[in-house]
């Protein structure tokens, strides 16, 4: 004989399920509307998510000087001047080289792109599937009209030129007023506030600064130790484009996994289109030894546990935040998980019960006691 459902216990797990799925449906809108408001914002937003990136790279020589004795205005403005001057020297001794190459690059992915096809379609694999050729050719296209886009963007966006211009200059200045006037912030913040949102809030705050710091300057430690070694390796190699692949390593260790494979698939492209199959395989070994000792020995002494987020999420965050908003998305979108993960341990600490003592509560019968 079947048991038969109990009428009232299937109501009240109706109810809770109503009511679990009003309050979820009532948070989803709550992230869209905010998610909205940000999109709407985004050109005040961008300047400040990138002026706060630059002072937490920033921010330790600038403690270092006020704890000299220099005053904070001071010391912020030797830091924005000393910024500046690195800033100017790597685009006069970097950028302006790779933008040079920048052609060639993509003429070398292409190429390597074409080659990968007809050796894929000859022996021993011999794939004759038209739907892969048609990928081929699409993805082809797709990179030729980028380079296009961006080269015509250069010459004729005026707009786009002025913009970014107005945004590292609002960024720049956000980040001197950071850096002189940060460590107010927080104590100004908690007596804006009503409560225990005065106490929480701030102490929120200060959590999702030093995860952001921590990430920020070890990935940037990481991405240069990483740029220093492909390109020191594709230089013995003899590969051309030596500089502009190496600072794209270093720009794609800022996006966790998804930069490492994408920089490490233009270099051996490259390597096979200029100097053969041999040459790019010796490439594929310099750059699975480089990510070997950036995940087994530069990520563990520099980054520690670094943001702790599983690699299973900092994919899904990634492949997110660039189906979102592109290439900012997936710069961001790792931080931005870190700084989720953050707030949700702050809230589970605050929701869990204290830790109970295992001898609390039992009745002390003095049995066992030695006397």
């Amino acid at each position: 004989m079947s048991a038969t459902l109990n009428s009232r216990r299937t109501r009240a797990a109706l109810r809770v399920s109503a009511r679990l799925s009003g309050e979820l449906l009532l948070v989803l809108v709550m992230a869209a509307v905010v998610l909205w408001v940000v999109g709407w914002m985004w050109p005040v937003v961008w300047p400040l998510v990138v002026a706060l990136l630059l002072t937490t790279l920033t921010w330790p020589l600038a403690r270092f000087l006020r704890r000299r004795g220099v005053a904070p205005a001071l010391a912020a403005s030797v830091v924005t001047v000393l910024f500046l001057l690195v800033a100017a020297g790597t685009v006069a001794l970097i950028a302006v080289p790779v933008a040079s190459q920048s052609g060639e690059l993509a003429d070398g992915v292409v190429e390597g792109i074409r080659r990968l096809r007809e050796w894929a379609a000859g022996p021993p694999l011999n794939i004759d599937d038209d739907q892969i050729a048609h990928a081929f050719d699409a993805a082809t296209a797709r990179i030729q009209d980028s380079a296009g886009s961006i080269a015509n963007t250069a010459v004729t966006g005026v707009s786009t030129v002025f913009s970014g211009v107005v945004t590292a200059v609002l960024a720049l200045f956000l980040m001197f007023f950071f850096l002189k006037d940060g460590p107010r912030f927080l104590p100004w913040l908690g007596r804006q506030l009503p409560g225990r949102l005065a106490t929480d809030i701030p102490a929120v705050a200060a959590r999702c600064w030093d995860s952001l710091g921590a990430f920020v300057r070890s990935q940037a430690l990481v991405g240069l130790l990483d740029a220093v070694g492909v390109g020191l390796g594709l230089w013995l190699l003899d590969v051309p484009l030596v500089l502009p692949l190496a600072v794209l390593t270093f720009l794609a260790a800022f996006v966790p996994i998804v930069g490492a494979l994408f920089a490490g698939f233009v270099a051996v492209l490259i390597a096979l289109v200029s100097n053969g199959l041999t040459n790019a395989l010796l490439v594929l070994a310099v750059i699975i030894v480089v990510q070997q000792l950036e995940g087994n020995v530069f990520q563990p002494i520099i980054q520690s546990r670094g943001l702790g987020l599983h690699a299973a999420v900092v994919l899904l965050a990634v492949t997110l935040g660039g189906s979102l908003a592109g290439i900012a998305g997936s710069f961001l979108a790792v931080p931005v998980a870190g700084l989720i993960a953050v707030i949700w341990n702050y809230v589970r600490e605050q929701l869990s019960d204290p830790p109970q003592d295992p001898g609390a509560g039992v009745p002390d019968t003095g049995v066992g006691v030695p006397s």
